[in-house]
């Protein structure tokens, strides 16, 4: 379990996250939503050990974060970030089976097994044929899949996702949410910063809002995303869905 306690973030000299208490236990799916620079990337970051908080404590498993090896941190948790340069010039396979480093000797070593797994996550995201082509080749939207697949090729038990939905299409929206809904289902952590409250209500048990000022509210997704709290959350009048409104099956 990855626990945070008191946790306080800041960015800037902006406060973002103060004094918050968030426990992410196995096979609970979390949405992180929040408008622009509210920190949910800040907030991500330190969860998963690549910056340190201003305040408060994050423990996996008891275990203070900053005591676990780098190895050991990548083999338990895993983290798509928001912004990649694409300057990676080899076949889509071969960045995807970059995932299956930190359980491999080298960056470079393909083992049957993890091989297998690559193709299989390239599958599930509709890059099945595209594993030969250059990774550089891909449109955004396929890069986008390519590096979902790679974060989940590292079979880590906790997943910290910052907009895993960007630059994809609707139907992809639906099957990236579907296939993270399934890890979590698997008994992994998954946490995903997400900007469309209406994939967290029908895809996520749980969820953080990150209002200004550090402020912070959280808990399952069925009290948290009502229309009171969004309008607050986004600062924007909202009205319920009617004729004309489109959501996937």
């Amino acid at each position: 379990m990855l626990e945070a306690a008191g946790l306080g973030v800041s960015a800037g000299g902006r406060e973002l996250v103060r004094a918050l208490d968030l426990s992410l236990a196995p096979g609970a799916f979390w949405s992180l939503l929040g408008r622009n620079g509210s920190g949910k990337t800040s907030l991500i970051l330190a969860l998963g050990g690549l910056r340190a908080p201003q305040s408060g404590t994050i423990a996996l498993d008891g275990i203070a974060l900053a005591a676990h090896r780098r190895g050991e941190l990548a083999r338990r948790i895993a983290v798509l970030l928001q912004d990649e340069e694409p300057d990676f010039w080899g076949s889509v396979l071969d960045y995807v089976m970059l995932g299956r480093y930190p359980r491999s000797r080298s960056a470079w070593s393909r083992d049957e097994e993890g091989a297998a797994a690559a193709r299989h996550w390239l599958a599930e995201l509709d890059l099945a044929d595209r594993a030969a082509q250059g990774y550089r080749t891909l449109s955004g939207g396929e890069r986008q899949r390519a590096r979902i697949a790679q974060v989940l090729l590292q079979d880590a038990d906790i997943l910290l996702l910052d907009e895993p939905l960007q630059h994809l299409d609707l139907r992809h929206q639906v099957q990236v949410m579907r296939t993270l809904s399934g890890c979590a289902s698997g008994g992994k952590t998954v946490l995903a910063a997400l900007h469309e409250p209406g994939h967290a209500a029908r895809h996520c048990g749980f969820a953080v809002l990150l209002y200004d000022a550090g402020r912070a509210s959280l808990g399952r997704s069925s009290d948290m995303l009502t229309q009171a709290n969004l309008e607050a959350l986004y600062q924007c009048r909202l009205e319920a869905a009617g004729t004309g409104s489109f959501l996937p099956s």
